[in-house]
């Protein structure tokens, strides 16, 4: 497999692994959980990224990224109230991803997409995907972190080690 669709997945492998034990932290009741007024919970998060990636990984290659099925507004409304759904749509979400990049090859990279009618190199449009999804993997863990307080289990590397 090419350099780069490898080190996409591995990162996207990453950034997923990292959110899921954020989430896995935490009561189900604290999914819904809007830290401050105005803000998303992580169940809204979990909702726009699965349909993020479900709109745009589905028929990658040839259908723009931004399907007329998709309503993203939604996304950001509490449609979700129970764990085992939120998860289910999650892995939707995350399987739509892996099955398209694990469909690519090398030659797949320099050919054009698009995503609300915009043109985007296939490596351009898995980098966007990456860093919008890295955003928002940040935003579950932090929100993680606040809701766990001094409970909270480290990710990575512990402090003063």
């Amino acid at each position: 497999m090419n350099v780069f669709l490898t080190s996409a997945i591995k990162h996207f492998t990453n950034y997923r692994s990292m959110a899921e034990k954020a989430l896995a932290q935490l009561e189900p009741g604290q999914l819904f959980i809007s830290p401050a007024p105005g803000s998303n919970s992580i169940a809204v998060i979990v909702q726009h990224m699965a349909g993020n990636l479900l709109s745009r990984f589905t028929d990658f290659l040839t259908t723009d990224g931004e399907k007329e099925w998709r309503a993203r507004d939604e996304e950001f409304e509490p449609l979700i109230n129970d764990k085992d759904t939120l998860m289910k749509r999650w892995n939707e979400g995350w399987n739509c991803l892996s099955n398209a990049l694990a469909s690519l090859s090398g030659d797949d990279l320099t050919s054009i997409i698009y995503i609300r009618k915009e043109p985007h190199s296939v490596t351009d449009a898995i980098v966007r995907q990456l860093t919008h999804h890295a955003s928002h993997v940040g935003q579950i863990v932090y929100i993680a972190k606040m809701l766990r307080g001094e409970d909270w289990e480290g990710l990575s590397m512990p402090r003063k080690k």
